[in-house]
């Protein structure tokens, strides 16, 4: 993969924000393609913690785009409102028929992955509080099986952006940005 490889983070009202906003910071860091795509009417999304999250796009426009990763986030509400979107959980069923990168994070891999059998079989981790929805839930803050990489929340939301810089554009680049994260 290269630096300008396609990711599309779907948010919805109730997106856990830090998560958010972590992962379209170090991601767009490193320079990848990163759509941020309301699966709401509307653009501009309440976060938790009341902060507003302003996406780049409507799902519905980018539907049909190809993206090397699907990186969902957190927050109970918000993966409850992506769990249900069939538009999305169609695409998702898509992009993992097809070997394509997924992540998850915090309560969308047992909201969403999960219930979708998205995680039959793979070791997944996830908010602890919903670790008796994984298969094969796994006590660690990143975990990758195949095309798939999970993480566990708010407080891992950084090493798991890093973790998705890596597989789709390299060590190097992770390294060179996460240098930069910490000279920031």
């Amino acid at each position: 993969m290269t630096a300008s490889a396609k990711v599309l983070i779907p948010i919805a009202h109730g997106s856990e924000s830090l998560e958010t906003v972590a992962l379209l910071n170090v991601l767009r860091r490193a320079e990848l393609d990163v759509t941020l795509a309301s699966i709401e009417p509307e653009l501009v999304i309440n976060g938790t913690r009341a902060v507003k999250l302003v996406a780049d796009r409507r799902f519905f426009d980018v539907r049909d785009e190809k993206f090397e990763m699907i990186v969902l986030p957190g927050g109970e509400k918000g993966a409850a409102a992506l769990n249900r979107h069939a538009p999305l959980i169609e695409r998702l069923e898509m992009q993992n028929d097809r070997g394509k990168w997924l992540a998850a994070i915090c309560a969308a891999p047992a909201l969403v992955l999960a219930a979708h059998h998205l995680l039959d079989r793979r070791k997944a981790t996830c908010y602890p509080a919903f670790k008796a929805q994984l298969p094969n839930w796994v006590d660690q803050a990143v975990v990758q099986d195949a095309h798939v990489v999970t993480s566990q929340g708010p407080n891992t939301a950084i090493a798991f952006a890093l973790h998705l810089v890596d597989v789709l554009a390299g060590a190097a680049l992770r390294r060179q940005v996460a240098t930069a994260l910490l000279a920031s």
